[in-house]
C-alpha cells in the first residue's frame, strides 16, 4: 500500500512537472531583418505573434544597403528568415548574390500599385524629391525654381542642401534621379554648377532636414527629402494646422521612386518557413498597409488600401519620376557615386 501510494505520488509529480513544460513550450522564433526605418505599431506586431504562434526577433541592420551587405556576408549561415526593406536600387544585387528565395503565396498575386521583382512582394513605395520652406520663400519674395537649371542661377545660390550619396539612401536616390532625368553627362555638369553655386552636402537625411533646412533653424530653404514629408509636418505639429509649412518641388530630374518589398531569406530556418510566409502576408494586410503610412511615411503598395487622410491632403504624388533601369543602377551606382564625389567634394 505504501509502495502504491509512493508510485502514485511520483506519477502525479511527473505529470505536474511535464504538463507546464508542454503548455509553456517556447514558440518558434522568426528572425526578421529590416532597415533602421522599420516602424509598425506594437499592437500589430503583438497580434501577429499571437496569430502565428511565433516570437518575433526584429533585427534592424542600419540602412538598406548595410542590411543587404549583412545578408550577403552571412549567406552561408543566414541570420534571418525573412527580410523587409530591399528596394529597387538593391534588388539586382540581392538577386545576383542569391540571398533571397521566391515567394509564391497569395500576397504575391495581390494587385499592387507598384512592382518590384519576381518572388519579392512589394510592401510600400515613396518618392525622394525636393522640399521647400514656404515661409522662407514668401518672406524673401523669391519665385520657386521651375527646373533644376534654375538652381544653378545666382538668385538660388546657397539655398539647397543635399545628402552625400556615399552615406545616404535619399542622397543616392536623388543622384540617380538627376542622371536618369538629365542624362549622365548633363547631370554631372549640373552638379559641377551646383558646387560653384554653393550647394551644401550633409552626411544624411537627419542632418540635412533637422539642422540645415531653414524650417528647422538652418539657412537652406530647399532640401532633398520625401514627397510625404509635408504630411509628416502636419501630423507631428505641436499645434493643430490645416496646411503644411513645407511643399514638394517635382522637377524634371529631381524625383526618384523607391519601392520596398519583403522576401524570404534563402537558407533560413526551415522550422520558421511557414511563419516567414505568414509575415509576408501580414506585411500586405490592410492594417499594416494603413499603419505604415503614418509610421514609415510611405504609400501602400496594395491597390485596395486607400491613403489615410493626412497623406491624401498633404502628400500629393508626382505625375512622373526619373529612375535608371535597375540593372544599370546596380552596375553603375559605385562609379556614379565616385564621380559625384570628385565633382562636388574634391
Amino acid at each position: 500500500m505504501q509502495r502504491r501510494s509512493l508510485l502514485l505520488t511520483l506519477s502525479g509529480l511527473a505529470m505536474a512537472t511535464a504538463l507546464p513544460l508542454f503548455a509553456h513550450a517556447a514558440p518558434t522564433t522568426l528572425r526578421v531583418m529590416t532597415h533602421s526605418s522599420f516602424d509598425l505599431p506594437k499592437e500589430l506586431l503583438a497580434q501577429f505573434e499571437k496569430d502565428a504562434g511565433v516570437k518575433l526577433q526584429v533585427v534592424k541592420a542600419g540602412d538598406a544597403g548595410e542590411m543587404v551587405n549583412k545578408l550577403i556576408l552571412t549567406k552561408a549561415k543566414p541570420v534571418a528568415d525573412v527580410v523587409y526593406g530591399i528596394d529597387n536600387t538593391l534588388l539586382p544585387r540581392a538577386q545576383q548574390a542569391g540571398i533571397i528565395e521566391p515567394y509564391t503565396g497569395p500576397a504575391s498575386q495581390r494587385a499592387s500599385v507598384v512592382t518590384l521583382g519576381e518572388g519579392v512582394v512589394p510592401v510600400d513605395y515613396g518618392y525622394v524629391t525636393l522640399n521647400i520652406d514656404k515661409a522662407w520663400f514668401a518672406k524673401a519674395g523669391l519665385a520657386l525654381p521651375t527646373s533644376l537649371a534654375d538652381l544653378t542661377q545666382p538668385a538660388y545660390a546657397k539655398l539647397l542642401v543635399v545628402q552625400n550619396p556615399a552615406t545616404s539612401s535619399p542622397g543616392q536616390a536623388f543622384l540617380m534621379a538627376t542622371i536618369a532625368g538629365l542624362g549622365e553627362e548633363a547631370a554631372f555638369d549640373w552638379w559641377a554648377k551646383m558646387r560653384a553655386n554653393g550647394v551644401k552636402v550633409a552626411k544624411g537625411w537627419t542632418e540635412a532636414y533637422y539642422t540645415d533646412f531653414s524650417r528647422n533653424g538652418g539657412t537652406r530653404p530647399i532640401v532633398v527629402s520625401y514627397a510625404s514629408s509635408p504630411a509628416a509636418e502636419v501630423f507631428y505639429s505641436k499645434e493643430k494646422i490645416s496646411e503644411s509649412p513645407t511643399a514638394n518641388l517635382f522637377l524634371k530630374g529631381g524625383v526618384f521612386r523607391q519601392v520596398e518589398g519583403v522576401a524570404l531569406v534563402k537558407g533560413g530556418n526551415p522550422a520558421a518557413r511557414e511563419a516567414a510566409g505568414r509575415f509576408i502576408e501580414f506585411m500586405r494586410s490592410a492594417p499594416v498597409q494603413e499603419a505604415l503610412q503614418t509610421t514609415m511615411w510611405m504609400y501602400p503598395a496594395d491597390a485596395a488600401v486607400p491613403a489615410v487622410e493626412v497623406m491624401q491632403r498633404h502628400a500629393a504624388q508626382p505625375t512622373s519620376f526619373d529612375n535608371p533601369e535597375p540593372a544599370r543602377m546596380h552596375s553603375q551606382a559605385k562609379a556614379w557615386t565616385q564621380r559625384w564625389t570628385r565633382t562636388v567634394l574634391k
